[in-house]
């Protein structure tokens, strides 16, 4: 969310910044908040005027009483209350424009880096760097559903019986190999410095509105019924309304955070939910990575983490490449943004497996998360980013390390994870 103060000041940058997100049909919602901004001030300071009236004329009162002045003090008396009644029939007035100001900012998306590519969806998103040669092998790489099916390791049928189509169960030793992943990513985070957390897979709608869009929520939330509760779609949306409403010690800063959850998403839109396969899925498992810093350290820190993950992957044979995502497909809250997509030697093309966004002060304003130095109280950089979500990321180690008798290399880092199998057969 934008600061007010920013956007009254800045109505076209913030108008061709909506126009260069391709949603010109928010466009009105600048003018139409700056008129209700100003009469939101004109009415506090009418407010304002009027209790200072009232003051006034309180003292005018006590000094006409104190001289007998009865009756016109008794007038003086009625235009106080007069004043009062204003006063009440203002604040009244105030709170459903305040709420209705509020709702709209949350609507107007943040204001995106200079850096960020113009472009329409993510078609347009632009490659930056690879890291690793890309290999098709000389034998064909079965389906990643076909390949997990062959060690007896997935059985969306009986998931299909008990929880409905986009849920899975995996099995025997690729339930293992996929275990083995989080608890590498874990400790792979904790080395780079990461203190490790396990947050609640719930949170209230107050946390939700104050992390992610309303679009976001609408294609991604499941709302727990008769209840202020939502299942996390991310740890992010959690480990950030931790802080909420907190005034964090500057000497405490960055804070670097990896959380393990499991992830809830409807996935609505028209990518739609695998039939067959679990690249795209309602229950997945991840592992994240939050920081929260000071904004002059969010940039170093954005290009610090989406590196780890490239990092990560490229520890477990898997190639990878980075792409810079353009204006049309950040979502509203973000300033920029960057994908981590995994090679797929069996369709010839990279695939995302993580995400790094810094969100600017965007969340820390919805949920007042502040810190303060020498220069008093102001608003910090939240910036999240992907380790490992899988079952995604277990497809991408399962093709890039598939052999042609059909068994899979385990890489070095997941051995001592898997009592130090060398191989699935």
């Amino acid at each position: 969310m934008l600061d007010i103060k920013f956007l009254r000041e800045n109505q076209e940058l913030v108008k061709q910044n909506i126009k260069n997100k391709f949603q010109d049909k928010k466009l009105p919602l600048v003018d139409e908040v700056v008129a209700l901004d100003l009469k939101i001030r004109n009415l506090k300071q009418e407010v304002e005027n009027l209790r200072q009236q009232r003051n006034d004329l309180s003292k005018q009162i006590g000094l006409l009483m104190r001289d007998k002045k009865i009756d016109e003090a008794n007038k003086v008396k009625e235009t106080v209350s007069k004043n009062n009644e204003r006063i009440s029939e203002i604040e009244a007035e105030l709170d459903p424009l305040q709420a209705e100001l509020y709702k709209k900012m949350l609507i107007i998306p943040n204001i995106i880096d200079k850096s960020v590519p113009i472009g329409k969806d993510d078609s347009e998103n632009v490659e930056i760097e690879r890291f690793g040669e890309p290999v098709v092998p000389p034998y064909e790489i079965p389906y990643h559903a076909d390949i997990i099916s062959k060690f007896n390791g997935l059985d969306k049928d009986a998931a299909g019986r008990t929880s409905g189509n986009g849920f899975y169960y995996l099995c025997g030793d690729i339930a293992r190999l996929h275990s083995a992943m989080l608890s590498y990513a874990r400790d792979f985070m904790i080395e780079k410095g990461f203190t490790y957390c396990i947050p609640p897979f719930m949170i209230h709608s107050d946390v939700v509105n104050g992390v992610m869009s309303f679009e976001e929520l609408e294609n991604m939330m499941y709302k727990i019924e008769g209840e202020d509760l939502y299942l996390i779609g991310t740890s992010e949306h959690s480990m950030i309304g931790r802080f909420k409403g907190q005034i964090v010690n500057e000497k405490d800063l960055p804070i670097t955070l990896t959380s393990y959850s499991p992830c809830f998403r409807k996935e609505v839109g028209a990518h739609g939910i695998e039939e067959r396969g679990i690249y795209r899925v309602h229950q997945f498992e991840k592992q994240e990575m939050i920081v929260l810093c000071k904004p002059e350290d969010s940039m170093k820190w954005y290009n610090k983490m989406w590196s780890f993950t490239v990092e990560f992957f490229r520890s477990l044979d898997v190639p990878v490449r980075t792409l810079e995502c353009c204006s049309g497909d950040l979502a509203d809250l973000k300033v920029k943004s960057c994908d981590v997509e995994a090679w797929s030697p069996r369709q010839k093309k990279y695939f995302e497996v993580g995400s790094c966004s810094t969100l600017g002060d965007a969340q820390a304003r919805r949920l007042q998360i502040r810190t303060k130095g020498e220069n008093g109280t102001y608003l910090l950089h939240t910036l999240n980013n992907t380790v490992l979500a899988s079952p995604r990321g277990l497809i991408a180690v399962l093709e890039n390390n598939y052999n042609e008798d059909g068994s899979i290399n385990i890489p070095k880092a997941l051995r001592p994870y898997m009592g130090g199998k060398e191989i699935i057969k």
